[in-house]
């Protein structure tokens, strides 16, 4: 058993006492610590060949079309769309982007390593109008930021699927698309390739984000690559305890969830998947929220719920789902809110529709399934494939202007024609304002009935 041995210092003794043995302390390493013990010697070996600045021999056979451009991650940026544009822009020689506004994770990342949240995207596009763009970390339309003119982009780089809304271009592209766990792993390793030494805080931001999309290296995407260049990044960042360093980050992670409202909880990390087959044609949204500590968001289920109501119908979404996933103790729980999630979910995940399934709660169980790119939206998507058919929503919410609640002029968007129907609905439902659309008053309680 690999182990870290301490040895205090022995106390104060009386005159005369016996002489007794020091006491010793001994912790077991914890697995991401065994991952980067097991590889550390080689890792120092390979880095102590690498050209001792930024520039190495190899520059010439970078590719030229990625040089001076902008490399932009996805909307609902996360730690790995940042970190990677960062780190691929130093590589590349361009410039880095970001398509929204950076979480609480990113932010911690970033002031660690110090370095500065990069500009905006919409920014960039108006002051390098000669420079291409590479997306990082995504290539589907529906997390493209919608300033970024298609024509633009000259490359993908990306550890994601191939799906039904993935960009299409008029002239090839660069393209570097591999499964593993993280998209600043890649581009950990085409520094390698490249035989070109990140600087200390790029290191430190991909090693950063490495562990953020790998969740500590125990996550189901994890791929032996993830496990290489965290140790190699460890090692060039001088991280001495790698353990520390992902600890504090994921409760940096945990940190701002509190402050947010549901709404925000839900859209925070949310991403669409469109599907069409012969029995659907539709957008399904995936929002997850990670956290050290599940219980206290279960606690808000039922908020939650009903504020998914409204994003869903915001966002015209033929279904919505949110996982919430314990980077700890990697496991999830997923909320669900209409007769149609609560079919496709016990479609995708029949092992887990049993006694653990509340359906009145609308909650399902689903163990040790934490990744929406491994987990969730594979079996989703096989479900769909194989002729998953939408029943007729039974739910609903009432939908009207702020000032016809005071009026009670309320209609059900299932039964508009039962003025009374909608009233006892109004009279027992919780009233929410859309942040995002002023004036309109959701009444979820309709869907209760």
């Amino acid at each position: 058993m690999a182990s870290i041995q301490t040895q205090p210092p022995s106390p104060p003794r009386s005159p005369g006492s016996s002489n007794e043995s020091p006491i010793h302390v001994t912790r077991k390493r914890t697995p991401l610590e065994q991952e980067v013990n097991q590889r550390i010697e080689n890792a120092r070996a390979f880095v102590s060949t690498l050209p001792g600045d930024a520039l190495g021999a190899a520059d010439a056979y970078l590719p030229g079309t990625l040089s001076n451009a902008i490399f932009c991650g996805h909307l609902v940026t996360d730690l790995d769309s940042i970190a990677g544009a960062i780190g691929a822009a130093e590589l590349y020689n361009g410039i880095a982007a970001r398509a929204s506004e950076v979480n609480s994770e990113t932010a911690f990342a970033l002031d660690k390593w110090g370095v500065e949240k990069p500009l905006p995207i919409e920014e960039l596009l108006e002051t390098h109008p000669q420079s291409g763009v590479c997306l990082v970390d995504h290539q589907q339309t529906s997390q493209l930021n919608q300033s970024i003119p298609v024509e633009r982009i000259v490359g993908v780089i990306d550890h994601h699927a191939l799906q039904n809304s993935t960009i299409i271009t008029d002239m090839p592209i660069y393209i570097d698309i591999r499964p593993w766990g993280s998209m600043s792993t890649i581009i950990a390793h085409s520094f390698m390739m490249y035989r070109r030494r990140p600087t200390i805080k790029t290191a430190g931001l991909l090693l950063c984000a490495i562990l953020s999309d790998t969740l500590n290296l125990q996550g189901p995407t994890t791929t032996e690559w993830d496990r290489l260049m965290v140790t190699v990044l460890s090692h060039i960042a001088n991280v001495k305890d790698v353990q520390l360093l992902a600890s504090r980050q994921f409760k940096a992670k945990s940190s701002e969830l509190s402050m947010l409202t549901s709404y925000q909880l839900i859209t925070g990390d949310q991403k669409v998947f469109t599907f069409k087959t012969d029995f659907f044609e539709g957008s399904i949204g995936f929002a997850v929220i990670e956290t050290t500590d599940d219980e206290v968001i279960m606690n808000r289920s039922n908020d939650i719920k009903d504020s998914m109501f409204i994003v869903k119908d915001d966002r015209g979404l033929s279904l919505l789902y949110l996982a919430v996933v314990n980077i700890v103790q990697l496991r999830s729980h997923l909320i669900l809110i209409d007769i149609n999630e609560v079919k496709l979910a016990k479609l995708s995940f029949p092992d887990c529709a049993s006694d653990e399934f509340m359906p009145n709660e609308y909650t399902m169980n689903l163990g040790s399934r934490v990744s929406r790119k491994m987990d969730f939206i594979p079996a989703i998507t096989r479900s769909i494939k194989e002729g998953f058919i939408p029943e007729k929503p039974t739910n609903g919410i009432i939908k009207c202007d702020s000032s016809d609640v005071m009026s009670n002029e309320l209609e059900t968007e299932e039964d508009s024609h039962d003025h009374d129907r909608a009233l006892k609905a109004a009279s027992n439902a919780a009233s929410f304002i859309n942040p995002e659309k002023q004036g309109i008053v959701y009444l979820s309680g309709a869907r209760r009935l």
